[in-house]
């Protein structure tokens, strides 16, 4: 890798700030000041700038329990971010694996390996996902086992042209359901209870695929196993 890319990946330096530095005689490599900003350094190489050591951040793999009120989008707007819980170096890299929208909690993945996001979210691998549904009125009866049905032959929600995956629905209580999802359109779970006559009063995340939410507290978080990244 070129030094002032290394000096880019371990540091908030841009590429011209991190030619600046090597001008200025600030960037040693193995102990010795360099300036050229196309000399390569490897995984090997002491880098320090203004004497502190720089290493590169391998990929990493955080679950979080998403608190009430907080945005899963990369852009900051009128709420907390879900990164700003995260006390990780460049943790503005991670992006978020699938999104919660703002009011809603529960399990959330980050990661900055595009291609683990990718098999995670994709429908063809048909990663489950499990939400705790909290409905305004109580579904039970014969409105349950239609509704039981019709999520397990798909819905054809408003403004879209194909219905929904099958998705798996089972009643916990009169008003509280447990629904899986293999797919992730916009707002999903609450259209597809809107489609069926339902308000959607809370939703909770509760498991992606074989990771579940666990013991983790609101606004807390934790790195992934390197068993738990592999079972993707």
């Amino acid at each position: 890798m070129r030094l002032d890319r290394f000096l880019c990946e371990t540091t908030d330096l841009t590429r011209s700030l991190a030619k600046k530095a090597l001008h200025r005689e600030e960037v040693r490599v193995d102990g010795e000041v360099i300036k050229n900003p196309a000399t390569q350094v490897d995984a090997q190489s002491q880098v320090t700038w203004n004497g502190e050591r720089l290493a590169l951040v391998g990929l990493r793999y955080v679950m979080l329990h998403k608190p009430e009120g907080v945005e899963c989008s990369a852009r900051r707007g009128l709420y907390p971010l879900v990164r700003d819980l995260v006390d990780l170096p460049h943790v503005e890299r991670l992006q978020t694996v699938g999104r919660l929208d703002v009011d809603t909690t529960g399990l959330v993945l980050l990661t900055d390996d595009g291609q683990w996001s990718h098999r995670v979210t994709s429908p063809k691998r048909r990663c489950g996902k499990v939400y705790a549904v909290t409905l305004a009125e109580p579904l039970e009866g014969a409105a349950r086992d239609d509704a039981v049905a019709r999520f397990a032959a798909g819905l054809l929600l408003d403004g879209e042209e194909k219905p929904t995956r099958p998705a798996e629905l089972t009643m916990r209580s009169p008003c509280v359901a447990e629904l899986t999802l293999f797919e992730g359109k916009y707002h999903q779970v609450k259209r597809m209870f809107a489609a069926i006559g339902h308000h959607v009063a809370a939703l909770h995340r509760e498991a992606i695929g074989p990771l579940a939410l666990g013991d983790l507290a609101p606004g807390e978080w934790r790195e992934l196993t390197e068993e738990e990244v592999a079972r993707f």
